[in-house]
C-alpha cells in the first residue's frame, strides 16, 4: 500500500470545556495518548503546585504580581478566574505550535473560550457533559479532596457552566470515557480535513490539472 499523501495544513486550536467532574482531563489525557500531532497547551496559573505536578509541564506556576505583569504585557490570549484563581493561555505557547502546523489541545472554561472566539474565530469548541448531576456529585464526592461545602460551590458552578453548552460547536455526554474520548478524536479528524485548512490543496489541484 503507497504511503498517504500528506499536505500541508494550519494547525488548529483544539478547546475542551466541562464542569468540574465531568471528565475533562480524562478525556484530554486519552485524546493526548492516541494522537502524537495534538500536544497541550501549558497554561499560567496562580494556584500552588500539587504534589506530582510539574512546573512548565502541568501550568507555568506564577505569582499574582507575575500574573498582573503578563496581563499589563498582553501575553494572554485568554485569561479567567476560576475558584479564586487565575489562569491563562500564553500568546507564546500557542504561536509556535500554530505555526509549525502542529494543533493545540486547550482545558478552559466557558469564559476563557468566549475570549479565544473573538481573537481566533477558528477555534474549535466542544462541551462535555456528566450524564447526570447526581453522577457529577458522585465523581466529585469520589475524589475526597473537597469538603461538602466545596462540592456544593462546585455543584452550583457547574450549573452556572452547564447553562453555556450552547455556545460550542460540539457537545459529547460524557457516560463512558473511551466512547467519549473515541468522538472527541473523531471531530478532531474532521476538523482537520476541512478545505480552508489544508492550505497545500491548492498547488495539488494545480499538480493534478496542469
Amino acid at each position: 500500500m503507497a504511503d498517504p499523501i500528506q499536505l500541508e495544513r494550519r494547525g488548529l486550536l483544539y478547546v475542551l470545556s466541562s464542569p468540574s467532574g465531568a471528565g475533562k482531563s480524562t478525556i484530554a489525557r486519552k485524546l493526548l495518548e492516541a494522537d502524537s500531532e495534538i500536544a497541550p497547551s501549558v497554561s499560567a496559573t496562580t494556584r500552588p503546585i500539587r504534589p506530582g505536578e510539574t512546573d512548565g509541564e502541568h501550568y507555568h506556576f506564577v505569582t499574582d504580581a507575575a500574573f498582573d505583569q503578563m496581563v499589563e504585557e498582553d501575553a494572554f490570549l485568554e485569561w479567567a478566574h476560576v475558584f479564586d484563581r487565575r489562569y491563562g493561555t500564553l500568546k507564546s505557547e500557542i504561536g509556535r505550535s500554530i505555526d509549525a502546523g502542529r494543533d493545540v489541545l486547550l482545558d478552559i472554561d466557558w469564559q476563557g473560550t468566549q475570549q479565544l472566539k473573538q481573537v481566533d474565530p477558528d477555534i474549535v469548541r466542544v462541551f462535555i457533559l456528566p450524564p447526570s448531576m447526581e453522577e457529577l456529585e458522585s465523581r466529585l464526592r469520589g475524589r475526597r479532596t473537597d469538603s461538602d461545602e466545596v462540592i456544593a460551590g462546585r455543584m452550583e458552578r457547574a450549573a452556572a457552566e452547564i447553562s453555556h453548552w450552547a455556545e460550542y460547536d460540539y457537545v459529547l455526554i460524557n457516560d463512558d470515557a473511551e466512547r467519549c474520548a473515541a468522538r472527541a478524536r473523531a471531530i478532531l479528524e474532521a476538523e482537520r480535513l476541512r478545505r480552508a485548512r489544508r492550505t497545500g490543496l491548492v498547488d495539488f489541484v494545480r499538480g493534478l490539472t496542469g
